[in-house]
């Protein structure tokens, strides 16, 4: 099957980009510079991350919210106009579909960012779930850049000066030049930044005024996953899947106080009962943060061993953190080894690697809240 391309292909192109197949699409993997240099400069100043590969879409009519507040455990109704959510999208078993990002765009319509490998899926099945008048539409080939970092503010408001003022997951729409552009201050390297999303035609231009300032710079899928995972962030896939619960990935936070089962609406979408269930008696596996006692990094799918070599859990992501500069780990195993400073093993290749499990974050989240 041919990949897609996303509206910025040749410019990838012309900046030198090592092009990887990812969920349908031709993306940057890196540029000329690295991984590590792009993690490093994210970190400290400004990247600008092509994500035209994710969903968005446009949900809308009477009674939406309703409909789509039965689809995921979150507060709906007191989502304010241009803000935005963390959802879940659950399924019977308390499995995770896919997590997206919710915005509230009027009374009657909602602003989705979902993954692209989920795309088609997730489109099946919010479709399946609407009533009369109501509608789903994908915006399909629209761009969609992230710029994260601590001096993206400075970057975008020379641009926009309007978005300066936007806090954590905030939107505005915008216009520059004549064109349209939806703003939100959101992203997932745990740094402060935005999403920028624009028509396809106008989606090169946005990317050449970003990179002409001196503090931004191309970071590719690489550095993406690395300053995601420094920051505790789960991806779909790996962390999140149709057979992780929630509360198994510690996203309890993600269960809105009024979708609890103490809340004033409880419960209503698909796997309550068994998450509900699971807050109250806990699980039996969960999620970790791990450091690499030495610089060999470990790996998905790797198992996590105890000090008897027992199997008590597995690697979902790991990675060399430039910002700690150490190896790096998430996993899920027995809770009975989930508290931190538990010294487990990972098998490598005949070896058993040391490990302790630490707090997530590694890297402190720096997201901006005013």
């Amino acid at each position: 099957m041919s990949l897609k391309h996303t509206p910025l292909d040749s410019l990838h192109r012309e900046l030198g980009a090592r092009m990887v197949p990812f969920a349908g699409y031709d993306m940057p993997v890196q540029y000329s510079k690295g991984i590590i240099a792009e993690h490093r400069h994210t970190r400290e100043h400004a990247g600008l991350f092509d994500v035209s590969h994710m969903g968005q879409f446009i949900l809308e009519g009477p009674g939406i919210t309703e409909t789509l507040e039965s689809l995921v455990p979150v507060d709906l109704q007191a989502l304010g106009e241009h803000r935005q959510s963390y959802a879940l999208l659950t399924n019977d078993e308390g499995g995770v579909r896919d997590d997206l990002i919710i915005t509230r765009w009027g009374a009657h319509a909602f602003f989705l960012v979902v993954n692209a490998s989920c795309k088609a899926q997730d489109r099946t099945w919010i479709e399946s779930n609407l009533s009369a008048g109501q509608s789903l539409r994908e915006l399909d080939g629209q761009g969609l850049l992230a710029l994260q970092g601590p001096r993206a503010r400075d970057v975008l408001s020379s641009l926009l000066p309007e978005t300066a003022a936007l806090t954590f997951l905030q939107g505005a729409h915008c216009e520059l030049d004549g064109m349209p552009v939806y703003v939100t201050c959101s992203g997932y390297t745990g740094e402060d930044g935005y999403e920028l999303s624009m028509a396809a035609e106008h989606t090169g231009i946005f990317a050449r005024k970003l990179l002409s300032h001196e503090a931004t710079e191309p970071v590719g899928l690489g550095a993406r996953d690395s300053l995601r995972l420094e920051s505790g962030l789960c991806l779909y896939g790996h962390e999140l899947s149709p057979t992780i619960t929630p509360i198994e990935a510690k996203l309890n936070w993600s269960i809105s106080k009024s979708r609890r089962p103490d809340g004033e609406r409880a419960g209503g979408y698909p796997g309550a009962e068994r998450i509900a269930r699971q807050l109250s008696e806990g699980t039996a596996r969960v999620r970790i943060g791990m450091r690499v006692l030495g610089k060999r990094p470990v790996r998905e799918g790797q198992e996590v061993l105890n000090g008897d070599g027992e199997v008590v859990g597995v690697i979902t992501s790991g990675a060399y953190a430039a910002t700690v500069d150490a190896p790096i780990a998430m996993a899920f195993v027995d809770s009975a080894y989930a508290a931190l400073d538990t010294e487990l093993g990972v098998y490598v290749r005949g070896k058993t690697l040391p490990v302790v499990v630490c707090k997530l974050p590694v890297v402190p989240q720096r997201y901006y809240r005013g």
